[in-house]
């Protein structure tokens, strides 16, 4: 069964079960609320890495959409498992930061990096603007999914007293326009990472590949579980706002190695792929990631989650996704790009820095 898998992936199985293994042993030995968060995040990260892996050994098996398709649905599970045990123990805050910070950390952060690192080798990258241009749409979508009931909410229009329906209604929407977006990935044969992105030289065998899927999944819901519950005593032990512990820290440690991709892929040149994959994990998280979980909040009974955000949260996400949409849509980027990127991210966490 594990002949087929490479040693490197063999090795990166074999961390991160070590990483979990750790978890696990900090967590029922009591230990300090600090060290037991930072094991949590680097076992999550592990095992978001593992299930990226077998996510794209099973495209071996399934065509081109298909995978796409399984990719978006099962990539983000670490971050959903998360996201509906902070709700249960009551820090919409932190979940509602660490949303918008995955979609923040990747428009920004890691986008302008791969720019950074891309533009620092080759001066001027140049990359297909359709794809991109298509995301940004989407991602104005979702942004406005977020902003209008949040104006309503502010405004306190006759909406804004009607929270949880108007949640329930645009997370329907998302979910929709979702399923526009998967039929055509479907007839036309295309999927939403390219398949260069991640070339394997072995394939996996079908069962492999499944049941290392489902022992990262249980592997998530215990970390995940763990994570949260080591989440709020390390945010007071650090000092840190939950705001700012949700939007940098919960939502780096959720996208960090799949992260590295995108940066790789702009170094190597190969532009297209990487604003390809970069970008559509912030749409994932925006159009799928987040209907989900607002449904899945009322039906588990728990915290329900709407989308009536803080306002400064609203506003750096509309300008975020507004400057990306300028940088991209004419399909060359370069060093400056990058710097104007980072340096958008930087600035607003540092504003949330204080709460």
């Amino acid at each position: 069964m594990f002949a087929s898998i490479e040693r490197k992936e063999q090795m990166a199985m074999a961390v991160s079960a070590g990483l979990v293994g750790l978890a696990a042993a900090l967590h029922f030995a009591s230990a300090g609320p600090t060290l037991k968060f930072a094991a949590c995040a680097l076992a999550l990260a592990g095992v978001a890495h593992v299930i990226s892996e077998a996510t794209d050994q099973l495209g071996n098996h399934l065509g081109p959409a298909a995978t796409g398709i399984v990719q978006s649905a099962v990539g983000n599970l670490p971050e959903l498992f998360v996201a509906i045990f902070a709700l249960q123990a009551g820090l919409v805050a932190v979940v509602q930061a660490s949303l918008i910070g995955s979609i923040l950390a990747n428009a920004l952060l890691v986008l302008g990096l791969a720019f950074l690192v891309g533009g620092a080798r080759r001066q001027l990258l140049v990359f297909e603007a359709r794809s991109p241009r298509m995301i940004a749409i989407l991602l104005l979508l979702a942004v406005c999914a977020l902003v209008l009931p949040t104006l309503a909410h502010e405004l306190h229009l006759p909406a804004g007293a009607h929270e949880q329906p108007l949640a329930v209604v645009c997370a329907i929407i998302l979910l929709l326009v979702l399923a526009v977006q998967t039929w055509t990935m479907l007839t036309a044969g295309q999927r939403m990472v390219p398949a260069e992105a991640r070339k394997r030289s072995r394939a996996w065998p079908l069962a492999t590949a499944i049941g290392v899927l489902v022992v990262c999944g249980v592997a998530a819901v215990l970390v995940s579980d763990w994570f949260v519950e080591a989440l709020e005593p390390a945010i007071e032990a650090l000092g840190i706002s939950q705001a700012f512990a949700g939007l940098v820290v919960v939502a780096i440690a959720g996208n960090a190695v799949e992260n590295v991709v995108g940066i790789r892929l702009a170094a190597e040149g190969k532009a297209d792929l990487a604003v390809s994959v970069v970008l559509n994990s912030a749409l994932q998280v925006a159009v799928a990631l987040i209907p989900i979980l607002i449904l899945v909040s009322f039906a588990f009974g728990s915290t329900p989650f709407t989308l009536a955000i803080p306002p400064i949260l609203a506003a750096a996400l509309f300008l975020s996704v507004l400057v990306v949409t300028v940088v991209t849509v004419d399909g060359r980027a370069d060093i400056v790009d990058g710097a104007a990127l980072v340096g958008l991210y930087v600035i607003v966490a540092t504003i949330f820095w204080w709460g």
